[in-house]
């Protein structure tokens, strides 16, 4: 939640392919978590988004994360938990439900589950996509995405 690269794929990427393909029922996005050590506002981002999910506000809470980024800039944007906090009230979230989940360390556990899972799965940085297994790393374009669910798409077809 605090990679600037991640940033630019809810942006840019991401949209297009909520569009063309699971908008449209050919296909599933599954968001795992993976914050990386030296972001330190991605691990409460990360629990804050479970927490999040608790009111049925996961995506609302995800996009909102991101929106505040980008109002402050294009590279990495240093927030805490407290930050969090001040976003999960301006989306309307239960605040103290939220905050007593988010100190709590509820979803510590699920959150350090998703990063060893992507570890054992190759993922070593963020962005990191896979497409029925086939791993795509960084910002890619959605071009790039295009190809490979395309590819994939069709081996249902047969």
């Amino acid at each position: 939640f605090q990679c600037p690269f991640c940033r630019r794929f809810w942006k840019e990427t991401l949209p297009q392919i909520k569009q063309a393909y699971i908008d449209t029922g050919k296909a599933r996005f599954v968001y795992r978590d993976f914050p990386l050590s030296f972001h330190p506002g991605a691990t409460p981002a990360a629990e804050g988004t479970e927490c999040a999910r608790e009111q049925s506000k996961f995506w609302e809470m995800h996009d909102f994360i991101f929106e505040e980024q980008e109002k402050q800039g294009s590279g990495t944007i240093q927030f805490t938990s407290d930050d969090v906090k001040k976003w999960a009230a301006k989306i309307g979230l239960n605040t103290s439900k939220f905050n007593q989940c988010l100190d709590s360390g509820k979803y510590k556990q699920e959150v350090e589950k998703d990063i060893a899972d992507g570890s054992a799965a190759g993922v070593n940085g963020t962005p990191a996509i896979f497409i029925n297994g086939r791993l795509i790393v960084g910002a890619q374009p959605f071009s790039a995405f295009k190809i490979v669910i395309d590819e994939e798409l069709k081996k249902l077809d047969k």
